[in-house]
């Protein structure tokens, strides 16, 4: 049992709140996944500035002044900033992202990539949700789109490399609840393949699968019907890259969830009472996602 929440915000007067609103809605399902909890916000000044790159690390034994100076003297071109957010460390600089990516795993071989873009900051942390979000200074945050994860570890142990969301892609993330049951055959394909993995997580896996479906020019909707075909188990996800925000369940809709969509929004949640606290949630369109079906919003 684990938590989700997502927002995804139409109305760009709204951008402000995101943090706050998506706070909200992340403290409203702690009791689902007390071990740890992770947040990936679109499009926040402080963590994305627009036109640079920016990676999301947990740095490990080293301090935020070490790691600027580390990546800053691998990319000597380059402006790097770092900001930190609880837990992790997130890094911009006015190069190119797969550039950026590079020097902070060459710079600080201990360091563990948690996301990677032009518009994501991917935060996470081991605790309760509620402390997390306070630390990360989530309820600060502004941009487009937010998502969030409440976790109860189920596949692997409690570590901040196992924690939600899972961006493995550029801008893109996944989280989770529920459980894979053919991971491990999936896992071997993707490696025979050559992709390499972070964790033990069940959850990396479907993460992986959708970034290897993406990059070979599937767009989301497609990638998470092809999800379906392959994988077995009991599953929600909701699944995001910088443009797009989608929800799918598995055949027969084992695990939660609750959609609502405004003219100023969508949001998702594992449970109702995350999303009564959204403007206009009264007049919203409010229902369940049907098994196996891919509902997918464009920004």
């Amino acid at each position: 049992m684990c938590g989700i929440v997502g927002l995804h915000l139409r109305e760009p007067s709204l951008y402000p709140q995101l943090g706050s609103l998506l706070t909200r809605m992340l403290c409203e399902v702690t009791e689902r996944g007390p071990d740890s909890a992770g947040v990936a916000v679109y499009g926040d000044p402080r963590w994305s500035p627009r036109g640079r790159a920016s990676v999301s690390l947990l740095p490990g034994a080293a301090a935020a002044t070490d790691v600027a100076a580390a990546v800053g003297a691998t990319l000597p071109d380059a402006d790097v900033q770092v900001v930190a957010a609880g837990q992790t460390l997130v890094l911009n600089a006015d190069c190119a992202v797969d550039d950026l990516v590079s020097a902070v795993r060459s710079a600080i071989p201990g360091a563990f990539v948690t996301g990677f873009g032009a518009d994501v900051a991917v935060l996470k942390g081991v605790g309760h949700p509620q402390t997390l979000a306070t630390e990360f200074g989530l309820a600060g945050a502004q941009g487009w789109q937010g998502v969030a994860h409440t976790r109860m570890a189920t596949e692997s142990a409690v570590t901040p490399q196992g924690t939600h969301p899972f961006s493995v892609g550029p801008d893109q993330c996944l989280v989770h609840n529920g459980s894979f049951a053919n991971h491990a055959t999936i896992r071997r394909e993707l490696v025979a393949a050559g992709m390499e993995f972070d964790s033990e997580n069940d959850s990396e896996v479907g993460a992986r699968f959708v970034a290897a479906q993406l990059a070979a020019g599937y767009d989301l909707e497609k990638s998470l019907k092809l999800l379906c075909e392959r994988f077995d188990g009991f599953y929600t996800l909701l699944v995001a890259n910088r443009d797009s925000f989608a929800v799918v369940r598995d055949a027969i809709a084992c695990k939660p969830a609750v959609v609502a969509e405004t003219r100023q929004w969508v949001a998702m949640a594992s449970e109702y009472r995350a999303l009564a606290g959204l403007p206009g949630i009264e007049s919203a369109r409010i229902f369940e996602p049907e098994p196996e079906e891919v509902y997918a919003w464009q920004r």
